[in-house]
C-alpha cells in the first residue's frame, strides 16, 4: 500500500518521538516531465529507513545518502537531479525531467 502524504508526516513525527534521527525531503520544483509533484515526500531515519517518494524510485537512493548526512549534520540541503547525456544511467531522471529536492532534519 501505498502511504499518502499525511501518513507519511505522521510517520515521520512518530519516528522522531521514538528518538530517531529523521530528515524530509520535499520536491519544492518540478521542469519538465517529473514522476513526482511539488509537495511530495520522503522521510529517512538515521538507520535508512525511508518512507514516501520523491521520484518514484529514480533518485531515492541518492536522497536517502543525502538525508543521512543532514540528519548527522543538522545543515538542510537543496538537491537538484535531471537528465544529462553522460548519466542518463545513472542517478538522474530518465523520463527527461528535472526536480529540486530539500531536504531538511525534523526537530
Amino acid at each position: 500500500m501505498i502511504a499518502t502524504q499525511t501518513e507519511i508526516l505522521a510517520e515521520a513525527e512518530a519516528w522522531k518521538r521514538a528518538g530517531k534521527g529523521v530528515a524530509i525531503a520535499t520536491v519544492v520544483e518540478t521542469w519538465g516531465s517529473a514522476p513526482r509533484p511539488v509537495g511530495s515526500h520522503l522521510i529517512i531515519d538515521d538507520a535508512g529507513n525511508f518512507l514516501g517518494s520523491v521520484s518514484g524510485g529514480c533518485v531515492e537512493g541518492d536522497v536517502v545518502v543525502e538525508a543521512m548526512d543532514v540528519i548527522e549534520s543538522g545543515t538542510p540541503k537543496m538537491l537538484e537531479f535531471g537528465v544529462a547525456n553522460e548519466m542518463a544511467w545513472r542517478a538522474g531522471l530518465a523520463c527527461g525531467g528535472k526536480i529540486a529536492v530539500y531536504v531538511e532534519p525534523v526537530r
